[in-house]
C-alpha cells in the first residue's frame, strides 16, 4: 500500500517530496536517546490545503502519518515509529495576521516562537511561552510546552485561543473564535492541545499576546542547600509576588553551565528569577524577594539590570542541556521531568537528588520550580546498557515520586513514546477514554502511531 501513496504524494508535491535517505535520516532524530527507524518519505506543505490533500492520499492507503516542526522534542514525539510520512511543517512559517487591539496574532504552525517574537517587535507585543529550545509553534501547542515563564503567563494551554486542524481524513475545521471567551459546545481547541498529533496536524493557530514590560529585573543568587533555595521558591510564590521567571540550578548543572557559558557561578545550588512590570513595581518586588532569599540565607546574590546582562543569564539557562552533555564528554541523555504541587516540591526535588547520588550516575537537576516543575539530565555512556537501565530505572522512580505526591508525569515533555509505560498509573481508566477519542477521529490509527494514548496497531 506504500507504494501507491508515495507516487500520488510525489505527483502532488513535486519537489518538496523526498525519499532520498538523509533527508529521511534528518527526521528520525531525537535530542534524546530514543530512535526509531527512517520515515518512507518526507514532505514539506506550503498550505493548509496542501497539508488535508497529503491525509487524505495517506487516509486511503493507510500510510502512518507523523507531523515536524523543529524537531526539539524530548519524548520520540515526532519519530515514525512504524514508517510512513514525516510532514515538516518548515515551510508553513507566516505570520497571517496580527490584532494589537485584540491582543492576537494568527501564525501558519511552522514558524518559531523567537521568530514570531522578532515580527512582533514593532507592536509592543510578544509572545511569551519560553521552553529554551527555539521550537516551531504548531509543536509546542501540539505537546503543551511551557518553560521558563509559566510561572506568570501560563503555557500553551493558556497561549492557544483557536486553531485549525487537518484531521486525518482529510477534512479542515477551525476550533474556537477570536472572542475571548466561549460557552459554546465542547472546548475542541483544548483537545488539540496536547493531542501530540494523534488527533489531527495543526495547520494554523490564534495565539494571545502580552504587551512588553516596560520595566524587567533579573537575578541570581546561590543558597547553602538545595533544600533552602526550594524553600525561598515556596515562600515566593506563597507570598504572591508576581515572578515572570524563577529558575533552579543544582551544583551540578551549575557547574555544567560555568564550564560552557565561561561564568564563574559558586558551586551550590542557585535561583535565577524575573520580574516584569513598571519600574516601581519591579524595584518593590525585587526589593520583596531579596528579603524572602536572605531569610533562607542566600549568598552571592547578583542583580542583571542590563539587557545584556541578562540576555546573558538566560542564555546560560537555555543552555544547560548542550552545558550538561558537555561536562561528560560523549555521552548521551536520558531527560525526564516531572510536575508537583508546590507542597511537595522540597521532597519531591530531595529525594531525587539522593537517588541520582545512589546510582553513580551524573544527573543534574534543573526546572521551572516556579511552577513545581524539575527535570533531570541523566548522561549515560551511550554503549552501556548497564548505564542506560540505572538511568531508565531512575527516571521510573521519578515518575513513581511524583504520582505519589500527587503530581503528574511529565509537567511539559509530554509523552511521545517515552513516558507511554506511565499513563495507566496516572490516568486510569481515563486513558482508555483518551483511546476512545483517538479511535473515533482516527479509526485507521495513521496519526502519529504508537504514541500518548493507549497501543495498538498501527494502520
Amino acid at each position: 500500500m506504500t507504494a501507491p501513496a508515495l507516487s500520488a504524494l510525489s505527483a502532488l508535491l513535486g519537489d518538496r517530496f523526498s525519499t532520498a535517505r538523509p533527508v529521511c535520516a534528518a527526521h528520525a532524530q531525537s535530542e534524546t536517546h530514543i530512535r526509531t527507524g527512517l520515515p518512507d518519505a518526507v514532505v514539506f506543505p506550503e498550505t493548509s490545503a496542501e497539508v488535508a490533500a497529503i491525509l487524505r492520499i495517506c487516509a486511503a492507503h493507510r500510510l502512518p502519518v507523523i507531523g515536524w516542526g523543529a524537531g526539539t522534542s524530548l519524548e520520540g514525539h515526532a519519530l515514525p515509529l512504524h514508517g510512513g510520512v514525516s510532514v515538516d511543517f518548515v515551510r508553513m512559517n507566516r505570520v497571517l495576521s496580527v490584532s494589537p487591539e485584540d491582543m492576537l496574532v494568527r501564525v501558519q504552525p511552522g514558524i518559531t516562537r523567537e521568530d514570531l517574537n522578532r515580527e512582533l517587535r514593532a507592536t509592543g507585543l510578544f509572545f511569551p511561552v519560553d521552553p529554551g529550545a527555539n521550537a516551531s509553534l504548531g509543536g509546542m501547542a501540539a505537546t503543551r510546552a511551557s518553560g521558563t515563564t509559566a510561572v506568570r503567563y501560563g503555557t500553551m494551554r493558556d497561549a492557544v485561543l483557536g486553531l485549525e486542524v487537518a484531521l486525518a481524513d482529510g477534512r479542515l475545521i477551525r476550533t474556537g473564535t477570536a472572542a475571548p471567551k466561549s460557552s459554546a459546545g465542547y472546548d475542541l481547541t483544548a483537545l488539540f492541545v496536547g493531542s501530540e498529533g494523534t488527533l489531527g496536524l495543526i495547520t494554523e493557530l490564534t495565539l494571545r499576546l502580552h504587551g512588553q514590560p516596560e520595566a524587567v529585573s533579573a537575578a541570581v543568587c546561590a543558597f547553602a542547600s538545595m533544600g533552602a533555595a526550594v524553600d525561598c521558591v515556596i515562600e515566593t510564590i506563597q507570598s504572591g509576588l508576581p515572578m515572570a521567571r524563577i529558575e533552579f540550578l543544582d551544583p551540578a548543572a551549575v557547574a555544567a553551565c560555568n564550564a560552557h557559558a565561561q561564568q564563574n557561578l559558586p558551586l551550590a545550588p542557585h535561583l535565577l528569577v524575573e520580574f516584569h512590570g513598571s519600574p516601581a513595581g519591579v524595584a518593590e518586588q525585587a526589593a520583596r524577594f531579596g528579603e524572602i532569599a536572605e531569610s533562607h540565607d542566600c549568598t552571592g546574590f547578583r542583580w542583571a539590570e542590563k539587557p545584556e546582562e541578562r540576555s546573558a543569564l538566560w542564555r546560560m539557562r537555555h543552555a544547560a542541556y548542550p552545558a550538561c552533555l558537555a561536562s561528560r564528554p560523549g555521552a548521551t541523555a536520558i531527560v525526564t521531568d516531572v510536575c508537583v504541587p508546590i507542597s511537595k516540591l522540597a521532597e519531591a526535588v530531595e529525594e531525587t537528588r539522593a537517588d541520582i547520588a545512589e546510582s553513580g550516575i551524573p544527573g543534574p537537576i534543573l526546572g521551572h520550580v516556579g511552577d513545581g516543575n524539575f527535570h533531570a539530565i541523566l548522561l549515560i555512556d551511550s554503549e552501556s546498557r548497564a548505564e542506560a537501565a540505572t538511568a531508565k530505572a531512575l527516571a521510573s522512580r521519578m515518575a513513581e515520586r511524583a504520582l505519589r505526591l500527587g503530581g503528574t508525569v511529565s509537567g511539559e515533555h509530554g509523552i511521545g513514546m517515552g513516558k507511554l509505560a506511565y499513563m495507566q498509573a496516572e490516568h486510569g481508566d481515563a486513558w482508555a477514554v483518551m483511546g476512545t477519542l483517538k479511535h473515533a477521529l482516527d479509526p485507521d490509527n495513521i496519526l502519529n502511531p504508537g504514541k500518548l494514548v493507549p497501543p495498538h496497531d498501527a494502520g
